[in-house]
């Protein structure tokens, strides 16, 4: 059915082109307007002098950053941590790249990541989650040095983007094409905690006259974690090839590899710090101690296994209170492999179009080494892992273009086959003395699985999209729709949902217009209808929870419903020399909000309860402004206020949690972020400061971390030497002003009330130092 449909699709789209290219070229504000979802757009984003781009022409909040951006912060950071300056993007990370992923946190007008969409190069990256179930974070997706451009929708994000998830906004990401010329870029950085870090990139150059070009890049990471005893590591390879044909269509390919191994920090809660200090961390430098620890737990009956040896007593050794104050250890181990191929027009081409193919491998395991299950031999810890088994292969199109003198159109589709496989298994520890296992290597033969599910996740969706100009008045119309079929095949059960749901929505509306006051101003307005389809996971989405649980969820009055939100938007746009502005206003209805209440530590690995628990208002203000003054010297500021409030209590069997009126789980009310840059081409720096008022981790909002204030800074030179060739070196401070903070907020959920542990410590001070030379 899926397959037959799409085949229908991509037809129709191929029939399209012809009528579109009997149209006229459209003019280049329409080029630059459909910036978002046209593969023939800049690919290296905006000019160094005019970082932000507010998303001129577009009918909803858009803002775009280029290279520029992402280059002057430290290399190997995140371009997550590259946008959070932009209005009411919330970014969390609890070390200095931004990418750790177990920390990692990113949520728009308090949406978070599992309800934005994100995409490279079109490509669907999954919604973002640690256990990110058909995706991968971009971190590992694609080298910093290698992202061309970023454009972020604020809103419910691109009706053409590859997601079925972006209720809260998208995301999308934009590889750099191959340089014209030959070339070899190269950088190396070495910083704090031991950092090393080095990145080198190949470019072929054009081969003959308008013939194919490509590059290759190679980039390692190892740093040592901040606190505590571990590393985190990365080698990563990306490459790209074009081949024109003629001067319209181009042939592009990219393959990505990305091996990632982190030692985890401990999660903590409010009662932690204040007991233990932010410097608290696992006690991997101590396994004798670790076990000391988990036999005391057992034999108080804190953790429930079995008492292995009596006579280690019932006193935790000082400073602990619990066998969840620290744990010997915990990693995360990622292994991707990401390749596409398509053909797409060239840029500046009369007609938009692309038509492309992609691959996505991932094996990967969470581990935790847990004293609440002994191992066989006698050990009181034993590893327990989270794996992670992707095998996803999709296809996506579309084709657009101007009709006559009535506007344009665009039609576009996208099919995916998803398989993921995943479990929960335990793998003994041989010795008491010392770790038989490491952390930081693949686990294999364990001696008990609890449980281990094949999941299935068919997508099929289509849109169809309608620009009509009316003199200075230009509407936007369109809509999406599609059809996700879930389904879990047990292996090996355990007590978690076997079975099949689905989610369908044929007909998701979206209309704006854009008003030009004159060529430098222009307001805009904008509504978008957005339904988010299930996960098929067994930590996450309505399968992870019990048999029982999810036969309920299917009929009856707790039939489960897809979450779906109504955003509306209105705004207006000023762009002159050396100035660029936006002020936008939203409102946001968010109803069948899906809700997986956890319980107890999550190193357990309770099952969450889930349900429809009513709906979430949103509505706030976004302030955004850039000018370059006095020269080499430029300054940008944003503001969001941001009210998010559930509407409706909690109902369960047992309880009524009053949760009505509360505000949301990590919407800060008050974000703001401000920098001053100067470059005069020899010189150039960077300060930035990023300001987030309070943020709450309980529903009930019992308890919350307070606001904090941070900043970095970058100082560079660029030398020329031998003449023509040139040479940056740049330093970078994270964390200015050695701040202690809690960076990320709901590493193990969010709980109704009460503290918990659930807190990561944000990184303190650390300088950077970078030689940047190009060949």
């Amino acid at each position: 059915m899926y397959r037959h449909a799409a085949i229908r699709l991509f037809a129709g789209a191929a029939l399209f082109w012809p009528l579109a290219a009997m149209a006229a070229e459209p003019k280049p504000a329409d080029v630059v307007a459909a910036a978002a979802t046209d593969p023939g757009a800049d690919p290296d984003g905006p000019a160094i002098g005019d970082i932000i781009v507010t998303g001129r022409g577009q009918s909803r909040q858009v803002q775009e950053i280029g290279q520029a951006d992402i280059a002057i912060l430290t290399p190997g950071t995140s371009p997550l941590k590259a946008i959070e300056k932009l209005p009411s993007v919330n970014f969390q990370a609890a070390d200095a790249f931004g990418a750790y992923e177990w920390s990692q946190r990113v949520s728009i007008r308090g949406f978070n990541q599992n309800q934005i969409g994100f995409t490279l190069d079109g490509i669907p990256l999954g919604d973002g989650s640690y256990g990110n179930t058909n995706g991968l974070h971009i971190s590992r997706a694609i080298s910093s040095e290698n992202i061309g451009r970023t454009s972020v929708s604020q809103g419910s994000g691109s009706i053409g983007t590859q997601a079925t998830n972006n209720l809260g906004g998208t995301i999308e990401f934009f590889s750099s094409d191959p340089k014209p010329a030959f070339g070899l870029t190269a950088n190396g950085t070495y910083g704090d905690e031991n950092t090393v870090r080095a990145f080198g990139r190949v470019d072929t150059g054009a081969l003959g006259e308008n013939g194919p070009s490509a590059y290759v890049s190679y980039a390692f990471l190892d740093t040592d974690k901040y606190k505590g005893f571990g590393s985190q590591r990365q080698h990563q390879v990306n490459a790209k090839a074009i081949a024109p044909i003629g001067d319209t269509l181009r042939i592009v390919g990219t393959f990505d590899f990305s091996d990632r191994r982190e030692n985890d920090y401990q999660d903590m809660s409010l009662d932690m710090i204040r007991r233990l200090g932010y410097g608290w961390d696992n006690i991997s430098n101590d396994f004798p101690l670790a076990v000391r620890v988990a036999d005391v737990g057992a034999n108080t009956g804190y953790t429930g296994a079995a008492k292995l040896n009596p006579a280690a007593g019932t006193t935790y050794p000082a400073p602990f209170a619990n066998a969840d104050d620290a744990y010997y250890d915990a990693a995360g181990l990622r292994r991707d492999y990401v390749a596409s191929a398509g053909v797409e027009t060239a840029p500046g081409s009369a007609i938009r179009g692309v038509l492309k193919g992609y691959y996505h491998g991932n094996e990967g395991q969470g581990i935790w080494y847990t004293p609440y299950v002994p191992s066989p031999s006698g050990v009181p810890i034993s590893i327990r892992t989270t794996e992670y088994d992707i095998d996803r292969k999709g296809i996506f199109g579309s084709a657009g273009g101007a009709i006559g003198t009535l506007g344009e159109i665009t039609v576009g589709g996208w099919y995916e086959h998803n398989d993921f496989r995943q479990a929960r298994r335990f793998y003994a520890l041989g010795s008491r003395a010392a770790p038989t296992r490491q952390p930081l290597d693949f686990q294999r033969d364990p001696f008990a699985t609890q449980w281990d599910f094949n999941y299935t996740t068919k997508t099929a969706q289509y849109y169809v999209e309608g620009r009509i100009p009316m003199g200075a008045l230009t509407l936007n119309l369109g809509w999406k729709g599609f059809d996700v079929r879930n389904a879990a095949d047990p292996i090996v059960k355990g007590t978690l949902a076997a079975g099949k749901i689905k989610a369908t929505d044929w007909f998701q509306p979206h209309a704006g217009a854009t008003f030009a006051i004159d060529a430098d101003t222009e307001v805009f307005a904008g509504f978008t209808q957005v339904t988010r389809a299930f996960v098929s996971a067994a930590t996450s989405g309505p399968f992870a929870t019990t048999q029982a649980g999810f036969d309920a969820l299917l009929g009856g009055t707790t039939r489960l419903k897809p979450e779906q939100s109504d955003t509306y938007e209105v705004g207006a746009r000023l762009k002159r020399r050396g100035f660029n502005a936006s002020l936008a206003g939203y409102y946001v209805d968010f109803r069948n909000r899906l809700l997986g209440v956890t319980t107890g530590a999550g190193i357990v690995g309770n099952p969450p309860i889930l349900q429809n628990v009513g709906a979430v208002r949103s509505y706030g203000v976004e302030a955004t402004a850039e000018a370059k003054v006095a020269g080499a010297f430029g300054v940008f500021g944003s503001y969001s206020f941001n009210d998010s409030t559930y509407r409706n209590d909690v109902r369960t069997a047992t309880a009524t949690i009053p949760i009505e009126g509360k505000t949301v789980v990590d919407a800060p009310r008050h974000p703001a972020k401000a920098e001053v840059t100067y470059d005069d081409s020899r010189i150039f720096g960077r300060i930035g400061a990023n300001y987030m008022s309070k943020r709450f981790f309980t529903y009930t909002n019992d308890q919350s971390v307070p606001g904090r204030l941070i900043a970095d800074a970058t100082l560079g030179t660029r030398l020329t030497v031998m003449g023509e060739r040139q040479i940056e070196v740049q330093l970078n401070a994270t964390n200015l002003f050695d701040k202690d903070y809690v960076a990320t907020i709901g590493s193990n959920g969010y709980g109704n009330s009460g503290d918990n542990q659930t807190l990561l410590i944000g990184a303190p001070r650390q300088v950077f130092v970078t030689l940047k030379a190009g060949f």
